[in-house]
């Protein structure tokens, strides 16, 4: 039977090794999971547990930036206030529903450095109403990713230094042992709501120093032992 039209692009992202790619299922988002951030976006990191949103899994939403390469991101319409967000992304190889903690790294195909693009002005004006904010989140290129580095066995990430630099000037610099709730606590958690399977994608949150980008700009983001992901506002 054929679609009436043709069906939608999927989003695939290249490993640092090899010619094979990964197939992008689902975009799944931690809130506030670093706790300066947290303060700096007003919130009590001591007493709010971990909260999930979502981004598009299809390929308008999720670029992939091969290594060594920078990707064109358009700055998004209907915003005067385009922020950035680093954070390392984890990748499920491995399906799994009510993960135990201690069993969550099992699941983990990878890593890899990627940016939460967020219309700030337009989430706040969600915040404000009570509503959604997926406007501010879940917009065309909103998560461009770089390639995925395969986790080896018995090698969980789970240390090392995370950061960004903006036209060569570091916003944002913190550690993954900061994090208020750990990889596996996340995974173990948001199992709990949702069957993870291949293909999902997980955010696990930024540390502080998030700030407005605009046209020209050159963002430049790192992890300790990942590849670097660097994309130009145009």
């Amino acid at each position: 039977m054929s679609t009436v039209f043709p069906p939608h692009a999927l989003a695939y992202l290249p490993l640092v090794d090899g010619d094979q790619t990964f197939p992008v299922r689902r975009v799944y988002c931690v809130g506030r999971n670093y706790a300066a951030h947290a303060r700096e976006m007003g919130s009590d990191p001591n007493r709010e547990p971990p909260f999930f949103f979502c981004k598009p899994g299809d390929a308008d939403a999720v670029i992939a930036v091969p290594a060594g390469q920078t990707g064109d991101i358009a700055y998004p319409p209907v915003t005067q206030d385009l922020q950035h967000e680093i954070e390392l992304v984890v990748a499920i190889g491995k399906a799994g529903r009510d993960i135990a903690v201690q069993r969550a790294t099992e699941h983990i195909f990878g890593y890899a450095v990627g940016l939460d693009l967020t219309r700030r002005d337009l989430q706040g004006q969600m915040k404000a109403q009570g509503r959604p904010w997926e406007i501010g989140k879940a917009f065309d290129q909103s998560a461009p990713i770089g390639p995925i580095t395969p986790q080896q066995p018995g090698a969980p990430l789970t240390t090392g230094a995370i950061r960004l630099q903006v036209d060569g000037v570091v916003r944002q610099h913190g550690m993954l042992e900061q994090m208020i709730w750990s990889v596996d606590e996340t995974i173990a958690r948001l199992s709990t709501l949702f069957t993870l399977r291949p293909g999902d994608l997980i955010f696990t949150g930024t540390p502080d120093g998030v700030g407005a980008i605009t046209r020209g700009q050159t963002l430049r983001g790192e992890i300790d032992g990942l590849a670097p992901l660097q994309v130009r506002i145009v």
